[in-house]
């Protein structure tokens, strides 16, 4: 089996920063699938930030470290898209004294299969050359984002004016999903549940107006392998933008669950 090695942690973080996975050349990269994907989650899921050292040249017969590092924050820029002016992308960072075999043929750069983070990803470099290697190579977005906070503390049912928000900058790392950035967006909805003064606010729990009202007549949309089918149903519950609801379908009379995606519009959910 071949050798996965970890590189650029140090004895004193501990803390895995990238790892290598060489290959003899002649080995099929399918055989080694499995461990890579270990290799990559593990490498997501432990990667930190940790100082930057001092560049050290690489000798000619060496893969040139930033190099590798700018590679991999370019492929990912593709994928986690724009940026504000108060964010920026680290790649890794690598030990500078890290020495990898120089590739004889042009490095190739995906985004990793497996875990998903918000704001990081995990970058694979390969080698198809002689030196026959791949690297994973950690990317996060750092910086700071403006979001919305609860001015107040809020109960169940309370319909949001503009006094009951604040905005606050914060950091992005554990930042919840779906929070929310304008503070225009959240006034009119209304809170889901009991919320604490300075709470950061989200779409999970906020709510809307119905989207559509037990009885009503709806479209239920159905997407399988691709393909869209719209038929009629009947709403046997209320719901909000976004929240699961019973409906049955007129056509067959069967009962099924969905999500009220817009007024009117239900997607249906196969479990």
């Amino acid at each position: 089996m071949p050798a996965a090695d970890r590189r650029g942690g140090g004895s004193g973080s501990g803390t895995p920063l990238a790892y290598v996975l060489s290959m003899p050349q002649s080995a099929p990269r399918s055989r080694h699938r499995g461990l890579a994907a270990v290799i990559a989650a593990a490498a997501l899921s432990l990667a930190i930030a940790a100082p930057t050292a001092r560049a050290v040249p690489a000798p000619a017969d060496h893969e040139d470290v930033a190099r590798l590092e700018n590679l991999a924050a370019t492929t990912a820029a593709r994928e986690l898209g724009s940026l504000t002016p108060d964010q920026h992308l680290v790649a890794g960072p690598l030990q500078p004294t890290m020495r990898l075999a120089r590739c004889s043929s042009a490095v190739q750069a995906t985004v990793a299969a497996g875990l998903r983070i918000p704001g990081r990803l995990l970058v694979e470099l390969h080698c198809e050359g002689v030196a026959h290697w791949n690297l994973y190579i950690p990317v996060r977005i750092v910086g700071s984002a403006t979001v919305v906070v609860a001015a107040h503390a809020l109960i169940a049912g309370n319909v949001l004016g503009a006094a009951d928000l604040r905005v606050e900058r914060h950091d992005l790392t554990g930042l919840p999903p779906g929070y929310l950035d304008d503070p225009t967006t959240a006034v009119g909805l209304t809170a889901a549940r009991g919320i604490s003064t300075g709470a950061i606010l989200t779409n999970q729990i906020l709510v809307g107006t119905k989207a559509v009202q037990r009885g009503q007549t709806v479209t239920l949309i159905a997407t399988v392998d691709g393909m869209s089918v719209r038929m009629a149903g009947r709403a046997l519950s209320d719901g909000f933008v976004n929240q699961r609801v019973k409906v049955q379908n007129l056509s067959s009379g069967r009962i099924v669950e969905g999500i009220a995606r817009s007024e009117q519009i239900v997607e249906i959910i196969f479990q």
